[in-house]
């Protein structure tokens, strides 16, 4: 086991989200220590604490990083990359990269997922490009090439491409993409992170065996999508 992965097993709370949560705690301190010293009568208080205490939970649930290790074979085995659900799953002619048809699976991450992305198969990295773009809704079809996103190309040992895509929406205005060109990389390392809601494509060869459905609720770096031929 790489010591970057022993490392990763470690995180609770994702570094992305270190800063924020520690300035939000002094600001939402200094607000209710205002509001308590400020006011004779205490309700205007009690309802700003409770508020604060809602949203700096929401802030830790946003930002939590669960331990997890896929625990069978990965050979020719896609998992999720990401938390979410399942809204896409299509044959589309993918101009980016592969310049034909792939099978698309989409994955949307709502607010209130884990916003961890993991590396959907072992592999090398052949390729990572950000675009910039436009902030629409996930969901829509058009984000997968209009909005905000970062492209992954990974080889997998068999020689399969596979491409992942991070796509921003409308509340999540950044994405981070960990991955490098020629590195190695495997299912339990993290890919990236996208702050606030958004989706995850993959890319996935013709003839590719899906094993989600429409609907289907996924867990980051546990569910399998999919087995390459």
């Amino acid at each position: 086991m790489s010591r970057r992965l022993k490392n990763l097993k470690k995180i609770r709370i994702h570094h992305e989200g270190t800063h924020l949560l520690i300035v939000s705690f002094l600001l939402l301190l200094l607000i209710n220590a205002a509001f308590f010293f400020g006011f004779k009568c205490k309700i205007p208080f009690y309802i700003i604490a409770v508020a604060s205490v809602v949203f700096y939970c929401l802030l830790v649930n946003f930002f939590r990083c669960p331990i997890r290790l896929f625990g069978g074979d990965t050979e020719k085995i896609v998992v999720a990359p990401a938390d979410g659900k399942i809204v896409v799953i299509e044959e589309v002619n993918e101009q980016e990269y592969f310049h034909d048809n792939r099978l698309m699976v989409s994955i949307f991450m709502s607010v209130l997922n884990v916003h961890v992305n993991w590396h959907p198969v072992d592999g090398t990295i052949k390729k990572v490009e950000h675009h910039n773009g436009r902030f629409m809704k996930a969901w829509l079809p058009k984000a997968s090439t209009e909005n905000e996103r970062s492209t992954i190309v990974i080889e997998t040992p068999e020689g399969v491409e596979i491409m992942a895509r991070q796509i921003a929406g409308a509340m999540a205005r950044r994405i981070v993409t960990y991955a490098e060109v020629g590195e190695e990389c495997f299912i339990d390392e993290h890919l990236g992170f996208i702050k606030f809601g958004s989706r995850v494509d993959v890319y996935l060869p013709l003839g590719t065996e899906i094993c989600v459905k429409m609907g289907q609720l996924t867990t980051g770096n546990q569910t399998v999508i999919a087995k390459l031929k």
